[in-house]
């Protein structure tokens, strides 16, 4: 397997790893497993991966399109620099009612039951046997796998949202918040049940579509393949994916990596209360000292007037 030169960390400063970057070598491989000649990318955010797609898609003669309803500068700049990458500034579910359907589709837009479900959908209308793409979706692990995450909640429909909480804090293990852990942006208040989060969208999809098979990647957040098991490519797919299906080794590693990934941001954030805790309690001292100077310099007034 050729290793791709990507910094998957470029915009992602404080190295959570959340860039599908991160597994570019296997989402190519399952592009060149399916043989696919085009490629759409939902949720491209600053390009981290498309600029791996097009990369790939130089050499395979494919085409790259690219969904993003509020795309980064950067992958912005990426769309106007290259004549070769379409950039649909549409919420995916509009944008997928219109798109020319690809061979391939990289779900990892909107991190919620509701937008995953009518991705899903709306692929399945146009495609509802084995010329369905195949289908590269994120972030079905921890912490989006049972939880739901909505960047802009008014998009959602009152009735398809969970209880949420602005920017709560998480922790591998615990359905509800904690008081230190993972930050997060608007997110349900718990995980798990019907109707939240993206693995649950996938399984009610997939138990509609009994055609399709699965196979998941624990590493960065969750990886998941699904593709027609009578598809001319299926054996391709399969052979190539199959083997790290949820691997108990993988699986460790990123439990593992969740579990100090959440407790050093706890750690953080204690550290930061209790940094402005103690300037607090210096700046009330230093009022204190204050005070009890200008009560000195009073008292030193008196005795001088009594004295003459």
């Amino acid at each position: 397997m050729a290793r791709i030169d990507v910094d998957p960390y470029e915009n992602d400063p404080a190295r959570w790893g959340h860039s599908l970057a991160n597994l570019a070598e296997i989402v190519l491989g399952c592009l060149d497993a399916r043989g696919a000649k085009s490629v759409a990318e939902v949720g491209a955010y600053a390009g981290d991966l498309t600029r791996v797609l097009l990369d790939w898609a130089e050499e395979a003669g494919a085409r790259v399109l690219a969904v993003d309803p509020t795309p980064h500068a950067r992958l912005v700049e990426l769309s106007e620099s290259r004549a070769d990458l379409e950039l649909v500034q549409e919420p995916s579910y509009e944008a997928l009612r219109h798109i020319p359907l690809p061979d391939a589709v990289i779900i990892d837009g909107d991190h919620n039951y509701y937008t995953v479900s009518e991705e899903l959908r709306l692929i399945d209308e146009r495609a509802p046997g084995p010329e369905i793409p195949l289908l590269l979706l994120h972030d079905v692990g921890w912490p989006h796998g049972r939880r739901d995450a909505y960047w802009n909640p008014e998009r959602i429909p009152e009735d398809a949202r969970q209880p949420i909480l602005e920017r709560p804090f998480i922790f591998p293990g615990e359905p509800g918040v904690v008081d230190a852990g993972m930050p997060m942006y608007a997110a349900a208040e718990r995980e798990g049940g019907a109707g939240n989060g993206v693995l649950t969208a996938l399984e009610d999809f997939l138990d509609r579509r009994r055609d399709l098979r699965l196979a998941m990647l624990p590493p960065f957040f969750g990886f998941a393949v699904a593709w027609h098991h009578d598809a001319a490519w299926a054996p391709s797919v399969a052979g190539f994916v199959e083997p790290w299906d949820r691997h108990p080794v993988f699986a460790r590693l990123e439990a593992n990596r969740l579990y100090h990934l959440a407790i050093g941001h706890a750690r953080a954030q204690k550290l930061r209360w209790a940094t402005a805790q103690l300037e607090a309690e210096q700046e009330k001292n230093r009022e204190l000292r204050e005070q009890l100077e200008e009560r000195d310099a009073e008292l030193e007034r008196l005795r001088s007037k009594s004295s003459a």
